[in-house]
């Protein structure tokens, strides 16, 4: 195996809204104006994610996983860059893909995707929001709140960072109520001098349209790479899949459902690559396959401020920094931005949870196809067209 398989990747990547086709359909001009809105994000979202993961996959040492949530990341940036101005402003809106749109646009698109997401589905819990923890005694501009508010679904609320623990303890308090406890420990070590801390969270819990018999479940080995096993839990399930053999690009490409309107693809890939999902999703035709998917747990932690100073956002972290859109009263810059994701997956379905936090200073015969080598795997939700996760994972049992 070449490329991303030679050196053991498995990644995964949830979307929420994600290059699908649409499993319904709405019938107000509202909800096709949402719809048109939101789906500005797709394109720009999906590249971004894609140099969110070279990025990570380069830094990250080999045999060790990668998981985030580019939605979560792209949505935390955002969120940042309704506050920033001149240069620092066309930064972020260049390393985001936004260079076509304005301000107005990406927060009405924001605005118009968390209440498509915020649609209650049975079966199905998604949840994508995002809060600021601000500085008792700090008073942020109103336009940048009321923009938190109105456009980010986001809470506002006040922390005496004078108290670091204390601080960290309410924000990840926070964080935790926000993503059913997969995420508790997302902060710390915060600077007594930190004036907001910027929140995004997803969490995501989906049933299997047609759930794993646990009977099945084996262990197997698992390779990790030429010399290495590990033991894995192994699924088994024999049923109708969309289905797609890229020969090509040496890969085999499946999806499997959730209950609702989410799914996850799969990319067992013979080398990275990464840039045909578009191609793979629309090449995708209904066949029998012999499914055999490893069980697993995984979680990862990274700091983004490297990749991000490398995707051209460099004014943010220093003196050049110009956040006046948030406060006319104290220069700021953003001192450090953090990220956690989580994923189970078992017989029943899938759980993923995610944050992001931005300190600021001043998817005939049946294919038989075995999971028991590294692998991409991609979550899609497919009404609004956006990324929810993505990951490498080397080791399932890691």
């Amino acid at each position: 195996m070449r490329g991303l398989v030679a050196s053991c990747a498995l990644a995964a990547l949830l979307l929420a809204v994600a290059l699908a086709d649409h499993h319904h359909h709405h019938s107000s001009a509202q909800s096709n104006e949402e719809e048109d809105s939101c789906h500005r994000l797709s394109a720009p979202n999906a590249d971004f994610a894609v140099v969110l993961y070279k990025s990570l996959n380069a830094k990250t040492a080999a045999g060790n996983n990668i998981f985030f949530s580019p939605l979560g990341i792209s949505t935390a940036l955002s969120l940042l860059s309704t506050g920033a101005r001149g240069e620092t402003h066309s930064q972020l809106f260049s390393s985001l893909g936004y260079s076509t749109l304005n301000q107005t646009q990406v927060n009405e698109a924001y605005k118009h995707l968390f209440h498509m997401l915020g649609e209650s589905q049975e079966n199905q819990k998604l949840d994508v929001g995002n809060a600021a923890a601000v500085r008792s005694g700090f008073s942020p501009l109103e336009q940048f709140l009321n923009d938190i508010k109105q456009y980010y679904s986001g809470e506002i609320f006040q922390v005496d960072f004078t108290k670091p623990e204390e601080a960290a303890a309410e924000i990840n308090k926070h964080i935790a109520s926000k993503t059913n406890d997969k995420i508790k420990d997302m902060v710390k070590d915060l600077d007594p001098e930190m004036a907001m801390v910027l929140i995004n969270y997803v969490y995501f819990r989906g049933q299997w349209e047609k759930p794993f018999d646990g009977n099945r479940t084996r262990k197997e080995e698992f390779h990790v790479d030429g010399s290495t096993t590990v033991e894995v839990d192994m699924m088994r399930r024999t049923g109708r899949y969309n289905f797609y053999r890229d020969d090509g690009n040496h890969a085999t490409i499946l999806q499997l459902p959730y209950k609702g309107n989410t799914s996850m693809m799969i990319v067992f890939p013979d080398e990275d690559k990464m840039n045909q999902l578009r191609r793979w999703h629309d090449s995708f035709f209904r066949t029998n396959v012999n499914l055999g998917m490893p069980k697993f747990s995984i979680s990862a932690e990274a700091s983004l401020d490297d990749t991000l100073k490398e995707s051209g956002i460099t004014d943010a972290f220093g003196d050049k920094a110009d956040f006046s859109g948030m406060s006319n009263e104290v220069p700021l810059k953003v001192s450090k931005v953090s990220h956690q994701a989580v994923l189970s997956v078992d017989e029943t379905g899938t759980e993923a949870a995610a944050a992001t936090t931005v300190e600021i200073m001043p998817m005939s015969l049946p294919q038989a196809i075995t999971l028991n080598r590294p692998f991409l795997l991609f979550i899609l939700e497919h009404s609004t067209k956006s990324i929810l996760f993505m990951g490498k994972i080397n080791n399932p049992t890691a």
